[in-house]
């Protein structure tokens, strides 16, 4: 696949865009020699990837890779946290929360392609994105209490709306480490694929994905979002608004076109 742009966000993160997906962004985490644990300087830098996506009205879903063979993330750099006094580690945390903040947070789908290690914050990552693929290799997890803390970058929040309480609070207490394809049965992943193709096989969903609505895309991310876990009536209440917010749109008027003149449809992504 070709690269037809790249922009680097610090050392340790990149924004790859490739040719015949114009409207697909690719999330780099690039710290290979750490199997990408998220240092400060790397949090700080998936943070500013994640606002200079957020504002980019050409990218239409984000795919979440990583650069190591072996591992997505491994999680905080443990190494870097043991040189912390309590002073650094509470001035660190506002930048630590930017980075997971930055990827749920951001407007479009957003996919992740983990193989190999993730783990505590790396699966955290994970979690903040709408959809999972991984593939036979991935070994998933939330370790944190093992070494005396807890997930901290939205685990305890995220992993339960996914599997419910009881299995989460089963995960996070265990600190067990749960292979791909018991991933997979549980709900922590979403798409299994063969070894080394969760990457092709993650793009391949955004280049699917990015072939909607812009406007739509973004306005069902939210609604799916804001609706997670309010009651059936004020769901629908959200749901009516993200509608309203799209049903006098520029896409709106060329998908209904589109369908009509049998055509595919060229949206003005307004």
């Amino acid at each position: 696949m070709t690269v037809t742009s790249e922009q680097r966000f610090g050392e340790f993160v990149v924004v790859r865009r490739h040719e015949g997906q114009d409207h697909v962004a690719e999330l780099v985490l690039d710290r290979p020699k750490a199997m990408n644990a998220v240092s400060t300087d790397m949090a700080r830098s998936i943070a500013a990837a994640c606002e200079a996506l957020g504002a980019d009205r050409d990218v239409r879903a984000t795919v979440l890779t990583s650069s190591h063979e072996r591992a997505f993330c491994v999680g905080a750099d443990l190494k870097e946290r043991n040189s912390f006094s309590d002073a650094d580690l509470v001035r660190q945390r506002p930048t630590a929360r930017a980075a997971y903040t930055g990827v749920l947070e951001l407007p479009m789908p957003v996919i992740a392609a983990v193989h190999g290690f993730a783990l505590g914050g790396g699966f955290e990552l994970a979690l903040a994105c709408d959809v999972i693929v991984a593939d036979a290799t991935a070994v998933v997890g939330l370790p944190e209490v093992s070494v005396g803390v807890i997930p901290g970058g939205g685990g305890t929040q995220l992993l339960p709306r996914r599997v419910g309480a009881a299995r989460a609070a089963e995960l996070v207490f265990s600190a067990r480490r749960v292979e791909a394809a018991e991933a997979r049965e549980l709900g922590l992943v979403d798409e299994l694929v063969e070894a080394g193709r969760d990457r092709e096989e993650a793009l391949a969903l955004g280049a699917r994905i990015a072939a909607n609505s812009p406007v739509g895309l973004r306005a069902a991310k939210k609604a799916l979002r804001l609706g997670q876990g309010l009651d059936l009536r004020a769901g629908l209440e959200v749901e009516d608004a993200a509608w309203r917010s799209v049903a006098f749109s520029g896409d709106r008027a060329e998908g209904v076109a589109a369908f009509n003149e049998k055509r595919r449809p060229d949206w003005p992504g307004e």
